[in-house]
C-alpha cells in the first residue's frame, strides 16, 4: 500500500492542488445555494463547470510542457515592469481571497465551539498554520490537499447516502435545463468558482515539478486532471442533492449566511449533520489558502525573473509567508471597512471575478495562441471556442459587477 501512495504521488497528485484551490467556502455555499433553490435542476451546471476548469487547466499545462510559465511569457511581451505590476495588481486579489478563507475557517470553528472562542484569533491562527503548511516540502502539501478532498468527498457522500436521495429526480438533473434566470445566475456563479484565474499561472508552472516536458506526458496530465476534477464535480453533485433531498423539501427557499445549509441540515437531521457541514467549510476554506497564497511568489519571482527554485528558495518562502501575515488580519480588514465575514466570503471572490479572471482569462487566450512560444501546439479551434468562451463571460461579470463590487467592499470606510 505505502508503495502504490508512493507511486502514485510521483506520477499524479497535482490537479488536486489545482482542485483544492477553487473548492472554498464560497463553492460549498453557491452549490447549497442551487439545490435550495433548484432541487436538481442545475447538476447540468456543475458538469459543464467542471469540463471548463479542465480544458482551461489543460491548456495552461500544455503552456508549461510546450512552452513556458504564464507569467514568463508575459514578461517576455510586456518586460518586467509591466510583468511586475500586473504581478503585484493580481496579488491583491489573492490576498483578499486569503482574508475570506481565513474569516471563514474561524467563524466556522466558532460556530464549531458554540461561541466559546471568537472568529477573529481563530483566523489569525489559521493564518500562522496556513504559512507552515505552505513552505513544506511540495510533495507533503501535494499529500495534504489529496487527503482533504477526499475527506471532503467522504463527507459529503455519507450525508448525501444518508437522505435517500430520489434517483430518478438527480438523474434528470443531468439534462440541461434553465428554468428562469436566477438558475442561469447561480449556473454562472458555479462556472465561476471552478474556473479559478490562479490556477492558470500555478498549473503551467507546477508541470515541471512532475517532470512533465514533452508529448509522452500529456497524457498523464490529462489522467490527473481527469481524476482531480471528477472528485472536485463529485462534492459538488453531492452538495446539491443534500440540500436539495434534506433542506429544500424542509421548506427552506434561501440561505442567508454561509453556514446556514449546516444550520438548516442540523434542523432537520440532528447536530451531527453540522459538525460534518463545518469540518467540510474548515478543510474546503483552509484547502484553498496555501495555494492561491504559492500564486504570489510564483508570480512576482518570475515577472522579475529570479528563480524561485520550484518554490524553495527563501525569497519565495518570504513572499508566501508575507502575503499570508497580511491575509489572516481579516479581523482588522473586518472592523475598518465594516464587512462581516460572510460579506468578506462572497465580496472578496467577488473581486477576483471582476478583476483577476478577465485579464488571466485573456492573458491565457493570448499564450495559448502565440505560435513562437508554442509552435505546433498552438490551441485548436475546439479549445479556442473554450477559451474565448471564458473570455466574454468573465468579460460580461466583471462588467455587470464591477460598480456594485466595489462599492460593496469600500463602501462602509466611506460612510
Amino acid at each position: 500500500m505505502k508503495e502504490f501512495f508512493a507511486n502514485f504521488f510521483d506520477k499524479y497528485g497535482l490537479s488536486f492542488i489545482m482542485v483544492a484551490s477553487y473548492f472554498g467556502s464560497g463553492s460549498i455555499f453557491i452549490a447549497s445555494q442551487a439545490g435550495v433553490e433548484y432541487g436538481y435542476v442545475l447538476i447540468w451546471a456543475v458538469i459543464g463547470a467542471v469540463l471548463l476548469g479542465f480544458m482551461a487547466q489543460d491548456m495552461s499545462a500544455r503552456l508549461g510542457i510546450y512552452g513556458d510559465t504564464l507569467m514568463t511569457f508575459i514578461r517576455k511581451k510586456l518586460g518586467k515592469n509591466g510583468a511586475l505590476a500586473l504581478a503585484l495588481f493580481l496579488s491583491l486579489g489573492c490576498i483578499a481571497w486569503t482574508l475570506a478563507l481565513t474569516a471563514a475557517v474561524g467563524m466556522s470553528f466558532e460556530v464549531l465551539t458554540g461561541g466559546a472562542v471568537s472568529w477573529q484569533p481563530l483566523a489569525v491562527v489559521t493564518g500562522i498554520v496556513a504559512i507552515i503548511v505552505g513552505v513544506l516540502h511540495y510533495g507533503y502539501v501535494e499529500k495534504v490537499m489529496t487527503g482533504m478532498m477526499f475527506l471532503l468527498l467522504v463527507l459529503y457522500l455519507v450525508v448525501a447516502g444518508a437522505n435517500g436521495p430520489d434517483m430518478v429526480e438527480v438523474a434528470k438533473g443531468f439534462i440541461p435545463a434553465i428554468p428562469d434566470t436566477g438558475a442561469m445566475l447561480l449556473g454562472a456563479a458555479i462556472l465561476g468558482t471552478t474556473a479559478l484565474w490562479p490556477n492558470f499561472f500555478l498549473e503551467s508552472i507546477l508541470v515541471k515539478r512532475k517532470g512533465w516536458n514533452s508529448d509522452k506526458h500529456v497524457k498523464s496530465m490529462r489522467t490527473d486532471l481527469t481524476m482531480g476534477y471528477t472528485v472536485g464535480g463529485l462534492i459538488t453533485v453531492a452538495i446539491i442533492i443534500v440540500s436539495a433531498a434534506v433542506l429544500r423539501p424542509a421548506g427552506y427557499t434561501e440561505l442567508s449566511t454561509f453556514v446556514a445549509p449546516g444550520e438548516a441540515l442540523e434542523i432537520v437531521l440532528g447536530r451531527w449533520a453540522m459538525i460534518v457541514f463545518l469540518i467540510g467549510v474548515i478543510a474546503a476554506a483552509f484547502n484553498s489558502i496555501v495555494p492561491i497564497m504559492w500564486t504570489i511568489p510564483y508570480m512576482i519571482l518570475e515577472a522579475l525573473d529570479i528563480d524561485h527554485k520550484e518554490g524553495s528558495s527563501k525569497s519565495f518562502k518570504l513572499i508566501f509567508a508575507g502575503g499570508i501575515l497580511i491575509g489572516m488580519f481579516s479581523p482588522l480588514v473586518a472592523k475598518v471597512t465594516g464587512l462581516s465575514v460572510v460579506e468578506m466570503i462572497t465580496l472578496f471572490p467577488a473581486f477576483n471575478g471582476v478583476f483577476g479572471l478577465p485579464i488571466s482569462a485573456a492573458l491565457l487566450f493570448w499564450a495559448m495562441n502565440d505560435k513562437k512560444l508554442m509552435g505546433a501546439n498552438t490551441n485548436s479551434w475546439k479549445l479556442n471556442a473554450v477559451n474565448f468562451i471564458l473570455v466574454l463571460f468573465s468579460a460580461y461579470i466583471a462588467i455587470n459587477s464591477v460598480q456594485g463590487v466595489l462599492g460593496a467592499i469600500f463602501g462602509g470606510m466611506l460612510s
